[in-house]
């Protein structure tokens, strides 16, 4: 919770800051406002840690009218209220993973976007949560225990309703004060350049690999046979979260599924690595899936990945050399972590053919990487 509120148009008394929009005929009330709003932080909850898929819980909003939080469980029209954000200059913390949520479940796609973290990192700032900008530029101190609460839940605790709103109210403040030290570097084109970048990447669908979906960390050690059993093993799991309506993860870890596999694979008993709370159905369904996959041909297991990547030449090597020692020096010069430049691996494939790679980088990044 705010220690003190700084310059803040929203908390001028008498707004009602905080109240939730939980019905058609509040949103209808609501809309003109947001309307005729010279700009907006918008900011998601969604129950990620509780539920399996995910949804949409709440939508925070702070206009110089107030702060609202809307509520899609009730009912709300989330298509009105979108389509009138459509028509707006976002300001948002973090917005990769609200924008891919709001794209996957609702097609929305922002005008444009201030993304205060991004800011922040082009400044070179090494502590860029919200709560630790707040209290760098805002002198705030921001209650951040509700991160990991269930967004599900109605009615909403006081506390939880503080912190929702707490999540949008002071990004306009903010976004002023690194929108002026990014015009004093010379860096908001950078920094629009990235925002622009980190929409066309957040609102556009990623077709899932059927053949690398399932291959979670460490199943590059495993044999094929095990591999066959990963797979059944990984459809499983997704259907076992979706009955129960919970993460995947809740139901089996990805190393207890690599054990699982291996020990398969080896005649070693299963139940050991199982969780004593494991019912006696969900036990049968999972001995079933091991069946299947020890029961795959083995001309029809799944391949062992292979590394693609070549070894560098002698000319490749030193390239990236002088690509790596160009960007730590422009980095140190300009305060910058050098991952923001350009991580290796992207300099690795720029050395070996720049042309090709360059075009993926933004103009900012290019600029620095040249001689």
């Amino acid at each position: 919770m705010a220690g003190r509120q700084v310059g803040l148009p929203c908390c001028r008394p008498g707004l009602h800051t905080g109240r939730v929009v939980d019905t058609n005929e509040k949103l209808e009330a609501f809309l003109p406002t947001l309307r005729a709003a010279r700009w907006v932080a918008v900011d998601t909850e969604a129950d990620s840690l509780h539920a399996y898929p995910e949804k949409l819980c709440l939508v925070q909003l702070s206009t110089a009218a107030g702060d609202r939080l809307v509520d899609p469980l009730a009912g709300v029209d989330l298509r009105r209220l979108l389509e009138v954000l459509k028509g707006h200059d976002l300001i948002m913390h973090g917005a990769d993973y609200d924008l891919r949520l709001l794209w996957r479940y609702h097609r929305f796609v922002p005008r444009s976007v201030f993304d205060t973290m991004i800011a922040a990192r082009l400044l070179g700032q090494r502590q860029f949560s919200l709560g630790a900008l707040a209290a760098h530029y805002l002198g705030v101190t921001l209650d951040k225990g509700m991160q990991k609460a269930d967004w599900s839940r109605r009615p909403l605790t006081s506390r939880m309703e503080a912190y929702a709103r707490n999540d949008t109210r002071y990004l306009k403040p903010l976004a002023d004060r690194l929108a002026d030290e990014l015009a004093a570097k010379g860096r908001l084109a950078w920094h629009k350049e990235a925002c622009a970048r980190l929409s066309a990447d957040c609102t556009h669908d990623l077709d899932a690999d059927p053949n690398t979906v399932w291959r979670v960390k460490g199943s590059h050690l495993l044999s094929r046979q095990a591999l066959a059993v990963l797979r059944e093993l990984w459809f499983w799991r997704e259907r076992e979260a979706l009955q129960a309506n919970r993460p995947p993860f809740f139901v089996l870890p990805h190393t207890t599924l690599t054990r699982l596999a291996i020990a398969a694979t080896e005649s070693q008993p299963l139940d050991p690595l199982l969780p004593r709370r494991f019912s006696d159905r969900r036990r049968q369904r999972l001995q079933q899936a091991v069946a299947r996959g020890l029961a795959v041909p083995p001309a029809q297991q799944p391949e062992l990945l292979r590394p693609t990547g070549h070894r560098l030449t002698d000319g490749e090597r030193r390239r990236l050399y002088e690509l790596e020692r160009r960007r730590d020096t422009r980095a140190a010069q300009l305060g910058l972590d050098p991952a923001l430049i350009a991580p290796r691996a992207t300099l690795v494939d720029l050395a070996r053919d720049w042309q090709q790679h360059a075009p993926a980088l933004m103009r900012w990044q290019q600029e620095l990487l040249q001689p």
